[in-house]
């Protein structure tokens, strides 16, 4: 009976090797500064009560009301997998109490996130991310080095082609002064049904209405900057003050909302313009009142996401990848059973002190076993015989230039290690 293949669902993209190890790297690149700034790891589920989604996120958000995967489990429940990383973050924290130890706490994580969109290069409905949260404590100089951090990330990558944007959507007061004045300004648009109800909800959502003709109705209306309070103008010039000293080269957007009802405060994007339509390669900012909408203290947060398919592709774009074929360090090739007992030994011993080392397996013929040694990429190759097995001894051949060296199989560690740093 011949079986139909089955294929990976649309909008998903896979990494296989040697693929997948550019993907690797890309994604510990871009964690790598959070580690060093003492953050934490967090691996949390990604499916979750659909109401943390539609409370924490916001009703208003494309993600809520259009793009996420939610369905009823097998007890009735509402689940949805995980659009995006904060809301389950906090809810952690919430729920195992971290945010009654010492503040500020800091965690990062990585993953996978869906979202039901259009597939499209760069835009996936599964993607991956990296991001921090550094919660509970309020304090710009904060807010400068989580974004420095993102930056840092991108810097590692070799990336100098993109720009960080950044902009505050101040405090509760800023955006009630603002809203009445924006509320008056989009009653005298011409909207449709949909547009009027998301605006209704929250008006800064138009902000981030990507449709040309919106984008041009809302040229002219006014600008949060404009109301900030002197609480948040200072703590937004103090913010750019000290990513100006850290040498973080930043623009000021003040259209910029982002996708997600929770932000407040410092709110950032990174941009990469080589990537077309999907130039957003990270972003993030500060949420006050998420802690205290998800049922916990009333503590203010700020974080990022970073995008790892898009960094891939940024680096890609800037041709700053570095080659990551798979080398071993040592190929084995066995001759007969006793043989290839001999080299899992070997090969165990050798793997414990960081030796990468691969074996021949399959029985093949001595020339078709040197030929798979070559294509492997091997720095080096044993052929592991009888007459190797009685004097415990291999001929140890450098596979660059073809010079072999008679080892003892009991130095042969020692002797790859002294090569190996030369």
């Amino acid at each position: 009976m011949k079986f139909e293949k089955i294929q990976a669902p649309k909008g998903v993209r896979e990494y296989l090797p040697p693929e997948s190890q550019s993907f690797e790297w890309v994604r510990e690149q871009l964690i790598a500064p959070a580690k060093d700034a003492g953050y934490q790891l967090m691996e949390l589920p990604v499916f979750e009560d659909t109401n943390l989604f539609s409370r924490g996120v916001g009703e208003s958000t494309d993600v809520v009301s259009k793009e996420m995967y939610t369905f009823e489990d097998r007890g009735g429940r509402s689940i949805t997998l995980r659009p995006e990383g904060t809301a389950g973050v906090m809810r952690a924290v919430i729920e195992a109490n971290l945010d009654r130890g010492q503040l500020p706490v800091k965690v990062w994580y990585s993953g996978q996130f869906f979202r039901a969109e259009r597939p499209q290069a760069g835009r996936y409905r599964q993607f991956y991310q990296v991001g921090i949260e550094a919660i509970g404590i309020e304090d710009p100089a904060l807010d400068a080095e989580v974004i420095a951090i993102a930056d840092r990330g991108f810097k590692n990558l070799g990336l100098k082609n993109y720009r960080l944007e950044i902009t505050s959507l101040g405090d509760a007061q800023s955006r009630a002064a603002h809203r009445v004045d924006l509320v008056k300004f989009i009653d005298g648009l011409a909207l449709d049904d949909a547009t009027k109800e998301r605006a209704a909800i929250n008006p800064l959502r138009l902000f981030d209405d990507k449709r040309p003709e919106m984008q041009e109705a809302m040229a002219k209306a006014p600008i949060l900057l404009d109301y900030l309070s002197p609480e948040s103008a200072a703590n937004f010039a103090a913010v750019q003050k000290y990513l100006t000293a850290m040498d973080v080269a930043f623009t000021i957007n003040p259209r910029m909302v982002r996708g997600l009802d929770y932000y407040t405060g410092t709110t950032f994007e990174f941009i990469h313009p080589d990537l077309g339509a999907q130039s957003g390669i990270g972003g993030g900012g500060r949420y006050d009142g998420l802690m205290e909408t998800l049922g916990g203290q009333s503590l203010s947060g700020i974080g990022f996401g970073l995008g790892v398919d898009r960094g891939l592709l940024a680096a890609i774009a800037e041709s700053t990848v570095p080659s990551q074929e798979f080398t071993s360090d040592l190929f084995i090739i066995p001759l007969g059973d006793d043989a290839k007992e001999q080299a899992l030994v070997i090969a165990q011993s050798l793997r414990s002190s960081g030796i990468r080392t691969e074996i021949a397996f399959g029985d093949r013929a001595l020339k078709g076993a040197m030929k798979a040694a070559d294509k492997s990429g091997a720095r080096y190759v044993i052929v592991l015989g009888e007459s190797e097995l009685i004097e415990r001894s291999v001929e140890l051949k450098k596979m660059s230039d073809g010079v072999t060296s008679s080892v003892k199989i009991d130095q042969l560690q020692n002797e790859l290690l002294r090569a190996l740093s030369l």
